[in-house]
């Protein structure tokens, strides 16, 4: 069993893609407390999207592809695979929520921590299973345990930052904590699993890590960069602030000249 076939290549690309995620949905978050009622929930949407998918998701089956098993196969059963990149956007979307409309009580922020890390964890695990191989899979409890406590303390840790992140430099750093978090993860649950090859291999069923999943990350990936367009066009909460007094002035000033021309 081997994590590391093609060197420090996937882990390393795994660590950027989780960072750009994290980033990009910290941004959008910062965009979704500027803003109110649609436009609010279509931001907070891309972030799910952003950390979910790109932050999460593209990043576990980045460094699933450097996972080889001596002796068999490996593929991938697609709807479990599908169902995976669902899990991690939907729990993620769910935590931003409860954070994001619960005002940043403590409440909802552990409990939306609580929710997306055993989300996150699913998501990983249920990623882990999508994979065929003629080989007898088994899991050690106790960094299993581990695995998901690491889960649930970045997710927490990351929708706090989504709470008090604003300025760049800020999101930058707390970006390359949660992409350390979830890569730790990630890597925490791989060494949970043990294998046990059969003596007679059978037939491996399945699609090639290659003709499935680099198409969906690609198309995760596209998204991903779309929404960032959208980021750089559209105004910042700085800009958005300013824009609001100036309209404020503007009006002030409109009452001051009709009530200077009533009298």
């Amino acid at each position: 069993m081997n994590h590391f076939t093609y060197g420090p290549l996937t882990p390393l690309l795994a660590y950027v893609m989780s960072c750009i995620g994290s980033m990009l949905g910290l941004r959008l978050t910062a965009q979704a407390h500027a803003s109110r009622g649609g436009s609010k929930v279509r931001w907070l949407l891309g972030a799910a999207i952003s950390i979910g998918g790109t932050g999460i998701w593209v990043m576990h089956f980045i460094g699933m592809m450097g996972f080889q098993v001596e002796g068999t196969q490996i593929k991938y059963d697609v709807w479990l695979t599908a169902a995976s990149a669902a899990v991690a956007i939907i729990v993620v979307g769910t935590g931003l929520f409860l954070v994001s409309y619960g005002r940043g009580r403590l409440l909802a922020l552990l409990g939306g921590g609580l929710l997306t890390g055993l989300g996150v964890a699913s998501m990983h695990y249920l990623g882990m299973y999508a994979m065929n191989m003629s080989a007898q899979v088994s899991y050690d409890r106790v960094t299993v345990a581990i695995s998901v406590v690491i889960a649930v303390v970045a997710a927490t840790v990351a929708l706090w930052f989504t709470l008090r992140v604003r300025k760049p430099i800020w999101i930058t750093g707390a970006a390359l904590v949660m992409g350390a978090a979830v890569s730790g993860m990630h890597y925490t649950g791989m060494y949970a699993m043990h294998l046990t090859v059969d003596s007679q291999p059978a037939v491996v069923t399945g699609a090639d890590a290659l003709d499935f999943l680099v198409p969906l990350m690609t198309v995760i990936s596209l998204i991903t960069l779309t929404m960032l367009l959208m980021v750089i066009l559209s105004p910042s909460e700085e800009e958005l602030h300013e824009d609001a007094e100036l309209l404020a002035k503007l009006e002030l000033r409109r009452r001051t000249a009709q009530q200077q021309q009533q009298l």
